[in-house]
């Protein structure tokens, strides 16, 4: 069987359509959210929310469509996984529609605004950003988002290095290296980037569910009963008196203009 090399296999290649549909139960409930601050400088300087169509491409349960919904943006959410469309709770400012980020289905110069959180590195880049470039209106914003775990963070640490043995050292793990192409597309202009501290609080069960939400992780079998072990031990390390643990992220937001 040939190795997948990490350093250079395209996440798009990884089956990403279909690779969550048994995840989103544990998506939904114990994904991380993001910063207030981050959703503010997506927003800066767009207009009235009231008045913004924003496409969140790759939505999955809708865990960011949510918090612009709830600045009042409107949003469209487009997620290919029907498993994740099922699992998103429903508001009434996000309109959930089966789309990719190669083909989201929309019209030319429809949004003022295209987000992609902790999507973007599974997607073809160029033919993506391609489709972005055509269905934003002149001037409009794209926001590209991850949650990155916080390696300064002694839990977290410990978290990414059992995710990462565990996974065989997966290429998600090393995923920034995806943020290349925005850096060097002539769909884009005027890229800043900006970094926020965010930290979510988990109990022991949150803090497996987090794990299990990671698609290339197993859920049965020996290899997952020794991550369970492995997570128990971690919890057991790093619980306050409270009985949580924090991981810690460092949430990346870059923003480019439409050229």
């Amino acid at each position: 069987m040939s190795q997948i090399n990490p350093e250079r296999t395209p996440l798009h290649t990884l089956n990403p359509l279909n690779r969550f549909s048994d995840r989103a139960e544990d998506y939904v409930k114990y994904r991380p959210s993001y910063p207030a601050d981050a959703i503010n400088i997506i927003l800066e300087g767009l207009g009235e929310n009231s008045q913004l169509v924003a496409a969140d491409i790759g939505a999955g349960t809708g865990i960011a469509s949510r918090l612009l919904a709830e600045r009042g943006v409107n949003v469209i959410a487009i997620e290919p996984n029907a498993a994740m469309r099922e699992a998103a709770q429903a508001h009434p400012l996000i309109e959930f529609r089966d789309g990719t980020a190669e083909f989201t289905q929309l019209p030319d110069n429809s949004v003022d605004l295209v987000t992609c959180f902790q999507a973007f590195h599974w997607f073809n880049p160029e033919p993506s950003l391609l489709e972005f470039h055509r269905i934003l209106k002149p001037s409009a914003r794209l926001g590209v988002v991850w949650n990155n775990r916080d390696q300064e963070d002694t839990l977290t640490t410990e978290y990414s290095r059992i995710v990462r043995e565990a996974s065989d050292n997966h290429p998600a793990e090393s995923r920034m290296q995806s943020v290349e192409p925005l850096l060097v597309t002539p769909y884009f202009i005027n890229i800043r980037e900006y970094t926020f501290t965010y930290r979510q609080q988990l109990d022991l069960t949150g803090l497996i569910g987090r794990a299990m939400s990671v698609s290339y992780l197993p859920r049965e079998g020996l290899g997952y009963k020794q991550l369970i072990d492995r997570f128990q031990e971690l919890y057991q390390r790093f619980c306050d008196k409270s009985g949580f643990v924090y991981m810690v992220y460092r949430t990346s937001v870059y923003l480019c203009d439409k050229q």
